[in-house]
């Protein structure tokens, strides 16, 4: 199994290795516009969503052509191996199109039980976080460090991150309220990036609803290899998206999974 999930690790890092040149060839470009993927909101993909994906496929069908791989672009390719390649080849891309930098790339593989291994990528800042097989760590501008989630303290002096209202129904907006009131700082947006936060330390709380399985594998893995926890709002595991809470410790993800089905 430990020549496995060095091969795992390393088509990981160069599946992220593609997707940075390929996104930051379009990020900030002039005439950058998108498609969107739906008729009642806007949802958009662009140029770099598909190249992107495209390129990490390539690289699948060379290194690991066995392997299935479920893509938010271009969907699912059955595999024989009983490993399944997720990707979000830009986590963001509303973000993306705004110019702001804390979009990523979303990389992971599960087997039958869930995700196993996962990358949090942030080419524009050069960030890359990893959990799973073992690894818990984040390269970036400041060096290589180990990742841990932090502590835990009351909801009333933790951070709290979401993508609330823009994604939701009002019922769900409702039940992040009721945690929103209790804690001391609400931030809202940053997509993927706040799912490393809470794998960094930073913060204690995300709070979502509507995902697909590509928005939530790799945070997944990166934060329980991190000693988080992610469940949906009931305390379930949630490999498959819906309704998530991810959260730096047991004891602040009860205090807020109370709030959420109070």
């Amino acid at each position: 199994m430990a020549g496995l999930e060095a091969e795992l690790i390393a088509t990981a890092a160069e599946l992220a290795d593609a997707a940075r040149v390929a996104t930051l060839a379009h990020f900030r470009s002039q005439g950058l516009t998108a498609d969107t993927k739906e008729t009642d909101r806007f949802d958009p993909v662009t140029v770099a969503d598909r190249l992107s994906e495209q390129q990490m496929r390539a690289i699948l069908a060379r290194r690991r052509p066995d392997d299935a791989i479920l893509g938010e672009e271009f969907g699912p390719k059955a595999g024989t191996t009983g490993l399944t390649w997720v990707l979000d080849p830009i986590d963001g891309t509303r973000g993306y199109l705004s110019g702001t930098p804390t979009w990523g790339v979303l990389i992971s593989v599960r087997d039958a039980k869930g995700p196993i291994y996962g990358l949090i990528d942030q080419p524009y800042i050069g960030e890359r976080f990893e959990g799973g097989l073992g690894r818990a760590e984040v390269n970036g501008p400041m060096g290589r460090h180990l990742l841990a989630t932090r502590p835990p303290r009351p909801l009333s002096d933790a951070i709290v991150f979401t993508t609330f209202p823009e994604v939701g129904t009002p019922e769900d907006g409702a039940a992040f309220r009721r945690v929103a009131a209790r804690a001391k700082l609400v931030r809202y947006g940053m997509d993927c990036y706040a799912y490393a936060l809470i794998a960094a330390g930073q913060i204690d709380l995300v709070i979502e609803a509507g995902l697909q399985a590509y928005d939530v594998q790799a945070p997944i893995a990166v934060i329980e290899a991190a000693g988080g926890i992610v469940t949906d709002w009931q305390g379930q595991p949630c490999p498959q998206g819906g309704r998530v809470l991810a959260a730096a410790n047991r004891a602040i993800h009860a205090e807020a999974l109370a709030l959420l089905n109070a």
